[in-house]
């Protein structure tokens, strides 16, 4: 399984635009191939920060659904990010 996890940093007056812009990213991600969840997010308490969540069943799901990234406009928005994929092993039941 893979975890992608972090934040964005955007200007206080684009948040609300990039989450919009998000939406279509998200509804695409949640069905696609592979994927267990995925969201983006205002922070409640950093009108700066966009929290971003994902789960994937592997990479080759992750790598399928991500192609290029976030496409210029939205990129433009990005003031700057920290997102970390982590590889997660199952935990035995």
């Amino acid at each position: 399984m893979i975890i992608v996890a972090g934040y964005l940093r955007v200007a206080a007056g684009d948040r609300d635009t990039v989450i919009a812009r998000s939406r279509t990213a998200v509804e695409l991600a949640r069905r696609a191939p592979g994927n267990h969840d995925f969201v983006v997010a205002a922070d409640p308490l950093d009108p700066t920060r966009v929290n971003v969540y994902e789960r994937w069943a592997d990479r080759a799901s992750l790598t399928a659904f991500r192609g290029e990234g976030p496409d210029d406009d939205l990129q433009s928005l990005i003031v700057s990010a920290s997102v970390d994929e982590f590889d997660v092993l199952p935990t035995p039941r």
